[in-house]
């Protein structure tokens, strides 16, 4: 499968994720979801983040330009939040998965998809 194919079919397709996008641990964008605009140094930081997830601790994450409380991070997920709306964000081998939710959406359903994603990548090696 496309690392577009994983955004679309397995995040976007399964009802619980509104935007997804998969990104190298660089920052460099693998695959989004139409309407998710990712700003290059958005990516950036939110790689780094992954790297080093108790450097955005008491910070925030901004995604689409918008400022994100972070709620938890540790050395495989970061969960944000701003309002009703949010995102889970995996790291694996050599990418970041980022799954993204709004009011009509559960966070913890969210975040069960783009975990177990984010496990079958770590398990093959990615």
């Amino acid at each position: 499968m496309s690392w577009q194919g994983y955004v679309d079919q397995q995040l976007v397709a399964s009802g619980h994720v509104s935007k997804g996008a998969i990104i190298g641990l660089d920052g460099s964008q693998w695959a989004i979801s139409p309407g998710f605009n990712l700003d290059p140094s958005e990516a950036a930081a939110i790689a780094a983040a992954a790297r080093n997830p108790s450097s955005v601790l008491g910070g925030g994450i901004n995604l689409q330009g918008v400022k994100f409380m972070v709620l938890r991070a540790d050395d495989t997920a970061i969960y944000v939040r701003k309002g009703s709306d949010g995102a889970c964000i995996v790291k694996t081998n050599q990418c970041v998965l980022i799954g993204l939710y709004g009011e009509n959406i559960q966070a913890g359903q969210c975040n069960m998809v783009v975990e177990k994603l984010g496990d079958y990548l770590r398990e093959n090696n990615y």
